[in-house]
């Protein structure tokens, strides 16, 4: 049995059929771990999530900045943004059924040695404290009432971690660290607004400003491409905007990319 973690899809379903014939998939063995954003901006969002569903127990996804976006826009709360590229899953017969499966995805995983977020963890967070955020994060998106935390999940305040922050602020926090970030301070202040690889002056990439040395598997940071460390293993190779979609095993952490032609300019990236 082999388990290999697979870098942000993002609609690009052909490049994931052509990933697991390469690495030869065996859906009674084998297990699929994905590290979120399963849709939008790529070409067929619907074919993946269907795919992805009906691995069931096979595959692990976490939840992403973009399924968030389908989710609250299949909702009602937010607008459809030029770039998104998800309306096939919007009207499809089963929408309800895709979205509410991916509703009630996990925002961390964790297993044998290995953690797997889509973003990134905050530096004064243990993959233990992290894993018990994230299920209070979950236990909302699940709840009779989520569509209540659903509208008050966006916004980028507070910027940092409190122990003692309560409500939508907590909760919104913790969704921000594992979805949207990729730089803070040392502290554990967040910043939104560069997507590059140069930090803003006083902050760091999250993971250089953490002191847990247990792996963590990650994406959502396309800019930064492949990185592969004893402690992190960065899969976002950027399929989308014409680079290769990456898996890595995690047993023996080989490594298999396939090409992709690219579904959004580079110019546009972000």
């Amino acid at each position: 049995m082999a388990t290999y973690a697979i870098g942000d899809v993002q609609g690009c379903f052909d490049e994931l059929q052509a990933l697991l014939a390469r690495v030869g998939f065996n859906r009674a063995h084998d297990r699929l771990w994905f590290v979120g954003d399963l849709v939008n901006r790529g070409p067929k969002s619907l074919a993946v999530l269907r795919f992805v569903k009906a691995l069931g127990d096979r595959a692990v996804t976490v939840l992403g900045n973009h399924d968030l976006h389908l989710i609250t826009q299949y909702e009602g709360f937010e607008k459809k943004r030029k770039d998104d590229t998800f309306t096939d899953v919007l009207a499809a017969p089963d929408a309800k059924e895709l979205v509410d499966w991916l509703r009630t995805r996990p925002m961390m995983h964790v297993e044998g040695n290995h953690a797997m977020v889509h973003a990134g963890l905050l530096p004064q967070w243990t993959i233990e404290k992290s894993a018990l955020f994230a299920r209070e994060v979950e236990q909302a998106l699940r709840a009779p009432d989520y569509r209540d935390f659903l509208a008050n999940m966006y916004g980028s305040k507070p910027e940092r971690w409190e122990d003692g922050l309560s409500g939508w602020d907590r909760l919104r926090v913790i969704v921000n660290a594992m979805t949207r970030m990729r730089f803070c301070t040392p502290e554990g202040a967040m910043e939104f607004h560069s997507n590059g690889i140069q930090p803003p002056a006083g902050y760091l990439a999250w993971y250089d400003a953490r002191q847990d040395d247990r792996p963590i598997v990650f994406g959502h940071w396309s800019a930064l491409g492949l990185i592969l460390t004893d402690r992190i293993a960065g899969l976002d190779t950027g399929c989308v905007w014409g680079g290769p979609l990456t898996a890595l095993r995690l047993e023996d952490r080989w490594l298999v990319q396939v090409p992709s032609p690219g579904y959004q300019k580079t110019g546009d990236k972000g």
